[in-house]
């Protein structure tokens, strides 16, 4: 049996690959597909990539492709999520600031360079029209130390998704002032080239069994019972959303690529764009 190695966030995106090992959908078919959550996202997730720790990531779409025009050794084999992440733009619940207008050039917590929530801070930077050159970053690693950083002025607002932040905000210890979604499909399938080079069988049965689970998750039996419990999350938060997510089955198509980096380009998240087989699965 060959063991695989594949990493992501412990978020609710991810439970149909939890269900699956649990299942033991993937020993069925001859794969031992070993999990690591990875609490500090998509930079950590690029730098595991890199040093061949994982051979798999679920990982958010605008921080691998600037990873790998970075030089990551990998390739995006196929679109997991296509709806767009909504990221909640938090504040300590004590905070003066009431409006995402009241941020402008504040200190923003991320959890790394190269991470979503570096990178989508330049992205709601641009719906603002404030200037990106100069933003004052604070590096706290996790959720928990967003809350430290916070809770303690030395950031002053966070951007996380948003449902899996929301039980802070419940809990007095942030306020949502408000939301910036991805204008592109927020999670993608990555492998290394030493996987796709050595073992292209082993991605084909990954994604095959992958892609049954997403396909008919929203239906599964009592499915949102099991991720308000599994997330600690109100269900009527699980209710609103699951019915705002949705999976992919598909490969990412050249189009969308090509769209995605003009974006990328325009916010100055990336000086260059690659090639279709530089960055894809072809």
């Amino acid at each position: 049996m060959k063991t695989i190695k594949i990493a992501g966030v412990p978020e609710h995106f991810n439970l149909p690959w939890q269900l699956a090992i649990e299942n033991n959908e993937f020993i069925d078919q001859g794969i031992d597909l070993e999990w690591t959550h990875v609490p500090e996202g998509t930079g950590k997730l690029c730098e595991m990539l890199r040093k061949n720790e994982t051979d798999l990531a679920v990982i958010l779409t605008e921080g691998i492709i600037k990873d790998i025009l970075a030089g990551n050794p990998s390739k995006i084999i196929q679109v997991y999520v296509k709806s767009p992440l909504i990221w909640g733009i938090h504040v300590a619940a004590n905070s003066k600031f009431q409006s995402i207008t009241d941020l402008k050039d504040t200190r923003i917590a991320i959890s790394r360079r190269g991470s979503g929530s570096e990178l989508m801070a330049y992205v709601n930077a641009h719906n603002y029209n404030w200037p990106t050159e100069n933003l004052q970053c604070e590096i706290v690693n996790t959720i928990e130390g967003a809350v430290e950083a916070l809770t303690n002025e030395k950031a002053d607002y966070f951007m996380w998704e948003r449902y899996m932040t929301k039980p802070l905000v419940d809990k007095g210890i942030f306020r949502r002032l408000g939301d910036c979604l991805t204008p592109w499909p927020s999670f993608v399938i990555v492998a290394t080239d030493d996987l796709i080079e050595k073992q292209p069988e082993i991605i084909e049965r990954v994604l095959k069994i992958i892609n049954v689970k997403t396909s008919g998750f929203k239906e599964s039996t009592n499915i949102k019972e099991t991720l308000a419990n599994r997330f600690r999350q109100k269900k009527e938060d699980i209710e609103q959303w699951i019915s705002r997510t949705e999976w992919s089955q598909e490969p990412i198509a050249e189009e969308v690529l090509n769209n995605i980096q003009n974006q990328l380009l325009e916010l100055a998240i990336i000086d260059k764009k690659g090639t279709f087989a530089t960055l894809a699965l072809v």
